[in-house]
């Protein structure tokens, strides 16, 4: 899997460089950069790759820092919570007692505790942690793993960036494409994979619909698109009806899919909520060469009942089955297996929502928005793991050292792909733009 040249559009492997290609040149070499250096960066930076992909699990809604990866067990009650900290397999770091699994293999995990943003409201933060920019009214940038997709091309007949279940997200404002192609949107599966019936969106023609009829409408399309690219000379393009077209008549698509391929004890592991089956998906999506998989799991705004929607799910539950157990099932069961099929090195794992909750429990006995200071988890991709950055202070209220923003984080994350952070971009109108704001490298992740 190879790396693009830096261009909103990318051209096929030996195609002749387009008018665009040749402006961007020119502008290098008026800097003093020629060709060589244009192309030698962008192959430095792939060279130095430490993940030929990712997986993205998004904790929408904001989860709570203090119920997960940094407790405060030394706090006051109305801080501290109602849950205790437990030890790991790392000496010296607790996390929460929701999450034994995950401290059971904390020697693979990187937490930074010191993630740092001024946007509490759900959209916005949103937008800032899934491209490292800031929204403004000016420009909607793009989420990472649209631009790994725009930059990256999958295998075969598989998307570049796909989302499980969906991602609608941060109140189901964001766009994930932000101001580059619509191609790149994440192909999303469309269903829960944990629900009865579960049939991923585009995979299977409608009944009666076979591959000959598929194929000679796609013709039939593609001769519209040409006649009206002669009429018009705008460029020929549906990118949804190729990629259904490309899934429908796919075997590989189907197989990458199919979670009933999987053994019971593995269902098991990664459990029957929806974000262990979801992990389940990504893990199957990124062995058939998926460079980018974001896994969606809802409901973590707790302002109320945090008792109940962490840790039992429903009241009276037998079984802790809430959001954290649930996520330290799957997270755990995704770590082990990418590391007992020899992936973990080559697949980052980054666990992050758009902010933080309170340092306070407020009078309902939840966590309110809270942007201040918030933790990361990362894993695999050559992280080096068993160690926390940064700290906050006794209250979890704000960072205490090594204050992280996330511009720092999407810049390392594109350096762990081997992205040049730097690489230009362009808008609809030809406006260049950074794949990454000017943000910091976490060096302590690279070991």
């Amino acid at each position: 899997m190879s790396f693009l040249p830096t261009t909103s559009r990318p051209a096929p492997p030996h195609a002749p460089l387009g008018r665009r290609d040749f402006m961007q040149v020119g502008g290098l070499s008026a800097l003093g950069l020629g060709l060589g250096s244009y192309c030698g960066r962008a192959q430095a930076a792939a060279a130095s790759a430490r993940a030929k992909a990712c997986i993205l699990i998004w904790l929408d809604g904001g989860p709570s820092h203090l119920e997960t990866l940094d407790p405060k067990p030394q706090a006051t009650r109305e801080v501290r919570g109602p849950f205790q900290a437990i030890s790991t397999s790392v000496p010296g770091i607790q996390l929460s007692e929701l999450m034994p699994l995950t401290a059971a293999s904390m020697q693979h995990t990187a937490i930074i505790r010191s993630m740092t943003s001024p946007l509490g409201e759900h959209n916005f933060g949103t937008h800032y942690l899934l491209t490292g920019y800031k929204p403004t009214p000016a420009l909607n940038y793009p989420a990472i793993g649209s631009v790994v997709s725009h930059l990256r091309r999958g295998p075969g007949e598989l998307p570049s960036h796909v989302a499980v279940p969906d991602l609608r997200v941060g109140g189901g404002k964001f766009i994930a494409p932000g101001y580059l192609p619509a191609s790149v949107a994440p192909f999303e599966v469309g269903g829960d994979p944990a629900s009865p019936g579960f049939r991923v969106r585009d995979l299977d023609p409608f009944p009666g619909l076979v591959d000959e009829r598929l194929a000679r409408r796609r013709d039939y399309l593609q001769m519209l698109n040409g006649a009206q690219h002669a009429a018009d000379r705008t460029p020929p393009t549906d990118a949804a009806f190729e990629q259904a077209f490309r899934l429908m008549t796919s075997p590989a698509a189907k197989k990458a899919f199919d979670l009933s391929a999987e053994s019971a004890s593995t269902h098991r592991r990664y459990g029957d909520k929806s974000i262990g089956k979801c992990c389940l998906m990504a893990r199957r999506l990124v062995e058939a060469g998926v460079p980018f998989v974001t896994v969606n799991n809802r409901g973590w705004d707790t302002h109320n009942d945090l008792v109940t929607r962490l840790k039992e799910g429903y009241t009276g539950a037998r079984t802790p089955v809430g959001l954290v157990p649930s996520l330290d099932m799957a997270y755990s069961a995704l770590i082990t297996d990418l590391a007992d099929r020899r992936l973990l090195d080559d697949t980052l794992v980054v666990v992050m929502g758009e902010f933080g909750r309170t340092p306070k429990l407020n009078t309902q006995a939840g966590r309110d928005h809270w942007p201040r200071v918030f933790s990361v988890m990362l894993a695999g991709g050559g992280v080096a793991g068993g160690q926390v950055i940064g700290s906050s202070d006794d209250m979890g209220e704000s960072p205490s050292t090594r204050p992280v923003t996330p511009a720092d984080l999407a810049t390392t994350i594109y350096r762990l792909l081997g992205i040049d952070p730097a690489t230009t971009l362009y808008t609809g109108d030809g406006r260049p733009v950074r794949v990454s704001a000017q943000g910091e490298t976490i060096s302590e992740l690279f070991g």
